[in-house]
């Protein structure tokens, strides 16, 4: 009884602290944000000279971070919208809406009247009501130079029948936030945690808040029990019982004045609903002890359902400070949770069926001659891993670490005779996968999923991705590329010590779009700053790299975010 009252009085303070830190980083952010609130609005002002429906086809998204992919519930088709987009100097927000046709490969681009303004780091779900719905709510605005942000608090609906958005006005919903997470459960929306961020205050969320699909109303939840600490980027899966799982995430917290600590959580929660069905759900939190083995600590994961009552993590960063350096490990693997069985497992893939046939094939042929002659069996190949240092003209350091896995052995050995008239040209190739990324944008439809983007930094410099890849989750075989990364190099400008011409542009720059991009790529060589071009690897599944100079904030950013 003695234990339950100290929980519930620490409990209870850690809400007043939360509360107060919440309206002080609310008093000095309000004027940041009103500075903000009239860009948005000239924006917006340019959006409402939209007035038809327009869908034509174009090419691939240009590259961007934050934004949201989301599968069709009805249709072969992925949904994305906003996100934006740094090329060193200058940061750019959308608000655009591309559909990717699954089955004919190919990007269209869908205008529609009084769209959500530019935003990024906000959340979206689908519902198959009427046709399908895709909601939206709450993000950030950033200025162009980044050091200001205004963060939403709106809900928005994209009836994708009809092509019509929709902002819904209703009371009580979170305050503006963004790495928050949102998924659908049960006819209801459930927000978890994210954050808000001033120029010099921030502050991480762990409430969780409800929006009913039939009622259009918010609520606040009050769960029992201890849950987790205020985070952004966590995992949040909801089970087919209408529970939510939440795992992960990323923190920050103030240990003196200008020294930020960033926390890798590795943490997981479960979120249940005791009396689904009752007029008012009553929520509880309880700790998990997921068993096999799990994720290594990262942030920057992305995460997606999976088949067989599953869920899926893939990619993120594990970054490692030392005094004046910051070692960025990027990953590219899968990990999957079994919701049933509450264990955790690696993904492994088996190679294509053809390259196992002709494995299967080896292994009998040795069988047969080992019986007539003594051979000298090259040992079984392991994970080939090689290591590349490239120096750049500052004197960054960046470690490359190549690492190409061994097949792994087909299990399945019942295969039919007629694999004897398979062709027997062709070596093995090289296995094709996304290159290590954090902040990737993915999706699952039909089985498959879908990975878009993301990013990598390179000492100061972040490499923004645009490539589409996609795995087959039942069979997982191999991956297969659907859109290669423009085969130009990635643009990084460097900080450019003209005060006017950052002025200048303020207004062009934050907003957004393929124009800006274009045209900046032709003046980049007229930029004070240096123009870097970056060279994009496919082949590479862990990419270290070194930072040889100050640790940039960049890091910080991105994990708080995704």
């Amino acid at each position: 009884m003695g234990k339950k009252g100290k929980r519930d009085k620490k409990g209870k303070g850690a809400e007043k602290t939360l509360a107060k830190l919440e309206k002080k980083v609310s008093r000095r952010a309000k004027k940041e944000e009103e500075d903000l609130e009239a860009l948005i609005a000239e924006f917006q002002s340019l959006d409402a000279k939209k007035t038809q429906v327009i869908e034509s086809s174009c090419p691939p998204p240009s590259p961007r971070l934050n934004c949201s992919l989301c599968a069709h519930p009805e249709r072969d088709e992925l949904i994305l919208f906003g996100g934006e987009y740094f090329n060193g100097q200058k940061t750019f927000l959308y608000n655009d809406l591309y559909i990717y046709h699954i089955r004919k490969n190919s990007w269209a681009k869908l205008d529609i009247p009084n769209p959500p303004p530019r935003r990024c780091a906000h959340q979206a779900a689908v519902v198959p009501t009427a046709g399908g719905q895709l909601w939206i709510f709450g993000g950030e605005f950033a200025s162009p130079n980044g050091e200001q942000f205004y963060h939403y608090k709106d809900l928005w609906v994209l009836h994708l029948a009809t092509k019509t958005w929709e902002q819904i006005k209703a009371p009580g919903g979170p305050s503006g936030r963004s790495g928050h997470r949102m998924v659908a459960c049960k006819r209801q929306l459930i927000i978890f945690g994210g954050f808000h961020e001033s120029a010099r205050d921030f502050i991480y969320y762990n409430d969780v808040y409800a929006f009913n699909l039939d009622s259009f109303t918010w609520s606040k939840l009050a769960p029992a029990g201890m849950g987790p600490a205020p985070r952004s980027g966590c995992q949040m899966t909801p089970t087919p019982e209408g529970n939510i799982i939440i795992y992960g995430g990323y923190s920050k917290q103030r240990i003196k004045k200008d020294v930020d600590k960033g926390t890798l959580h590795t943490d997981m929660f479960l979120l249940k609903a005791e009396g689904a069905g009752k007029e008012e759900d009553r929520w509880s939190w309880s700790r998990l002890s997921p068993s096999g083995v799990k994720p290594t600590p990262r942030s920057g994961f992305s995460v997606a359902a999976a088949p067989n009552n599953r869920c899926l993590l893939f990619g993120g960063v594990h970054d490692e400070e030392e005094e004046e350096s910051i070692e960025g490990d990027f990953f590219n693997d899968i990990y999957f949770y079994d919701i049933g069985k509450n264990r955790w497992f690696p993904a492994q893939l088996k190679g294509p069926r053809s390259e196992r046939r002709k494995r299967r094939r080896g292994r009998q042929a040795e069988a047969e001659a080992a019986g007539e002659e003594e051979l000298q069996l090259s040992p079984p190949q392991g994970p080939l891993e090689i290591v590349k240092e490239v120096v750049a003209e500052d004197g960054t350091i960046m470690t490359i670490k190549q690492v190409i896995p061994a097949a792994a052995e087909d299990k399945d050995r019942s295969g039919s005779e007629e694999e004897e008239d398979e062709e027997e040209g062709g070596a093995l190739g090289q296995p094709v996968e996304p290159c290590p990324r954090s902040s990737a944008m993915v999706a699952v439809k039909h089985g498959v999923l879908y990975v878009y983007g993301g990013m990598f930094e390179v000492g100061d410099r972040q490499v923004t991705l645009s490539d589409l890849h996609s795995i087959d989750l039942h069979r997982m075989e191999e991956w297969k590329v659907l859109l290669e990364m423009d085969p130009k190099t990635q643009e990084w400008l460097e900080e450019s010590e003209s005060d006017e011409e950052e002025e200048d542009d303020d207004v062009e720059g934050a907003e957004g779009g393929e124009e800006e991009e274009e045209s900046s790529e032709e003046e980049s060589e007229d930029e004070e700053g240096t123009c870097w071009k970056l060279e994009y690897t496919s082949c590479i599944t862990k990419c270290k790299i070194l930072h040889a100079q100050s640790p940039s904030m960049m890091s910080e950013t991105v994990h708080s975010k995704m």
